[in-house]
């Protein structure tokens, strides 16, 4: 659902794919090769929002700000289910964890990585790749060469996945029965812990 508000009309490139069960409202500009989940919230209705290329933004985000203030996600950065950007700036190539909460003036530099259920709070500045989690977050420690090429292949499937909704998605009756020569998915892309272990 794209939806105007107080004159402004959101700006979307032709290779992104927004789910119809999202909701893009107001001062947003979404570039190349995006994603937005169903279920995501964008408002640009106080403030301006803008998704450069490569972003995604999953099921149940919210991006929202207080008046006049512009939410700004950098190329290629990744915001994982639930999560809740109010206010911030995200870095490029940044990974965002599920249901992780960044609150107002927020500066997450270049290339982190941000655990799952992080509370940042406000006006914390983050350098460039750094590992945060916690409630309240704490640097921990800095990314490392392996989880960056680890985080950029997974954001790498999500840019791929614009392309794959428009030429493969579409609304369907369920079958009744499972066909017999039903093939599971391939397994090609492993958690972290998972690329630890092998």
């Amino acid at each position: 659902m794209i939806y105007e508000f107080n004159g402004y009309k959101p700006v979307i490139h032709e290779s992104a794919f927004i789910h119809p069960q999202a909701a893009v409202t107001g001062n947003v500009i979404i570039g190349k090769r995006v994603y937005i989940g169903p279920g995501a919230a964008i408002r640009g209705d106080w403030g301006k929002i803008v998704i450069e290329d490569g972003c995604n933004v999953q099921e149940n985000c919210t991006i929202h700000m207080f008046p006049g203030v512009t939410v700004t996600l950098k190329e290629s950065a990744h915001i994982g289910h639930g999560a809740i950007i109010h206010g911030s700036s995200i870095g490029k190539n940044c990974l965002v964890g599920m249901n992780s909460v960044m609150m107002d003036n927020v500066n997450l530099g270049d290339e982190c990585i941000v655990g799952a259920l992080t509370f940042i709070p406000e006006g914390m500045e983050i350098p460039n790749r750094k590992v945060v989690v916690g409630n309240p977050a704490k640097i921990i420690k800095d990314v490392s060469d392996e989880m960056l090429k680890w985080k950029t292949e997974g954001t790498e499937w999500y840019q791929k996945l614009p392309s794959d909704m428009k030429n493969k998605w579409q609304e369907c009756e369920p079958l009744r029965e499972i066909p017999e020569d039903r093939d599971d998915q391939s397994r090609e892309y492993e958690t972290w812990r998972e690329k630890q272990k092998g």
